[in-house]
């Protein structure tokens, strides 16, 4: 049947009637595709601004705390929006499903004006407090004033993104991202070497495609049987300020402590990196970039999964969710021993695409193949996750959420690196994810013994 077509009611008997795993296969191939293409052409921006200078490759690294940030709270408007539409969509309340799409947008594009004016009228001391050093604070000014002026449409664009997936419509969701990050690749070149913007040139590349993005995917709102945005249904009522606040915050808690995090990590490499500081930040930033690419396949079958697990939940058909969540972890868990073993053994020829720096390929190596060790650990944690998240556990889904780059990472960033140096920050995802597999599996484990018809 095609998804397209179907009006809102249509959907969710379809989403509630369909065999589970190829309903979650075919949600979840556009997801899949909408994330790797995301994080491919963030990949794009390190690989291009690597042509430049070391210093430019670790402004990179460090604006990309504040990427993380604006994540977090248009993860937190479309989630905490997206989640509760789903909900409602199988329970057949259309007319407050509406209602929460727009008041979710225009929520996080408003949000995105304050934040962005505020960051550009303290845009100095916010470089520095990212952890930019002396060196590679003009490079990072520079690269983050024109982020910050794109803030509004890359909040809001990420909400509709994910509202049109929880209404079960990816295929949309995936033409606005996919269209944009090939524009985003077009012009990384053009903006940074044919008009010699350099790492200027990269931010705006960003921005436009990030616009681009935003106009197809409110176009798309209006079509295939999706809730319209329009500004009459923007009604930010405390209740429904509350669904978005308890269905987003595992977002923003997972999202934000990633910034903080980041933040953390790029002043642990600068602070013990010693002679090698800008090439220990370098290297970091790019395993990110690196880690996120392999982490954005699994987070897009876990996208899949969403719609179909709260529609269900809402429809009050948990053996379905139950179902839908043990088919997601055995898929994941293959895929990512499958990647882990791939990004050990090429570890070293990866980093080398982005910067060809003996120091920052020794650092970054050492980090990814620590990082590729645990890697498969994900999967029972992202797909925990996600699903406390939709089934409407905000709590456990939080705690799940804030543990991986924030309970565990925050504490290890401080202590490791004074036990064992630049080993310690490369080290310290690697026990922070070790760590929170063995809080997630017993949460996880026990909220499945409760979904029970």
């Amino acid at each position: 049947m095609n998804v397209k077509k179907m009006n809102a009611q249509e959907k969710v008997s379809y989403l509630t009637t369909e065999p589970v795993p190829r309903l979650i296969c075919e949600m979840a191939v556009p997801t899949i595709i909408s994330m790797l293409v995301t994080s491919f052409y963030n990949m794009a921006d390190t690989f291009f601004v690597g042509q430049i200078n070391t210093q430019s490759t670790a402004a990179v690294g460090v604006v990309f705390s504040v990427m993380a940030l604006i994540q977090a709270i248009g993860f937190f408007f479309g989630h905490g929006s997206g989640n509760y539409i789903s909900r409602k969509l199988g329970s057949m309340e259309f007319e407050e499903a509406a209602l929460m799409a727009a008041t979710g947008f225009f929520s996080a594009f408003l949000t995105g004006v304050v934040l962005g004016a505020l960051g550009l009228l303290f845009l100095e001391p916010l470089s520095i407090f990212l952890g930019s050093t002396e060196t590679i604070l003009p490079y990072t000014m520079s690269y983050l004033r024109i982020i910050l002026l794109g803030t509004p449409f890359m909040m809001s664009s990420l909400v509709l993104n994910n509202q049109l997936r929880f209404q079960g419509s990816a295929s949309y969701a995936m033409v606005g991202i996919t269209a944009g990050a090939v524009l985003n690749i077009a012009l990384d070149p053009l903006l940074i070497f044919v008009f010699n913007m350099g790492v200027a040139g990269a931010a705006a590349a960003t921005v436009i495609s990030q616009i681009v993005s935003f106009l197809i995917l409110l176009r798309a709102s209006s079509r295939g049987g999706n809730f319209q945005i329009k500004f009459r249904n923007f009604k930010p009522t405390k209740e429904r300020m509350y669904m978005i606040f308890k269905g987003g915050v595992p977002s923003l808690c997972r999202q934000g402590l990633g910034s903080i995090a980041t933040i953390c990590l790029n002043t642990a490499a600068g602070n013990f990196g010693g002679a090698y500081a800008d090439a220990a930040i370098a290297a970091m930033g790019i395993v990110s970039r690196v880690s996120m690419f392999a982490n954005s396949a699994l987070i897009g079958f876990g996208q899949g999964f969403q719609p179909v697990c709260g529609t269900n939940y809402g429809a009050k058909k948990y053996g379905r969710v139950r179902e839908a969540f043990w088919f997601c972890v055995k898929v994941a868990v293959v895929f990512l021993v499958i990647v882990s073993i791939l990004g050990f053994v090429f570890a070293e020829p990866i980093v080398e695409i982005f910067r060809k720096d003996p120091d920052v390929v020794r650092i970054g190596t050492l980090s990814l193949r620590l990082q590729c060790v645990v890697f498969p650990l994900n999967a029972w944690i992202v797909m925990c996750n996600m699903c406390l998240q939709t089934i409407g556990k905000s709590v456990k889904a939080s705690i799940v959420a804030a543990s991986r780059q924030g309970l565990f990472f925050l504490p290890l960033i401080y202590i490791l690196p004074r036990m064992f140096g630049l080993f310690g920050v490369q080290m310290c995802q690697m026990v922070s994810d070790i760590c929170t597999f063995l809080l997630a599996l017993p949460i996880g484990l026990s909220v499945m013994k409760e979904l029970k018809d």
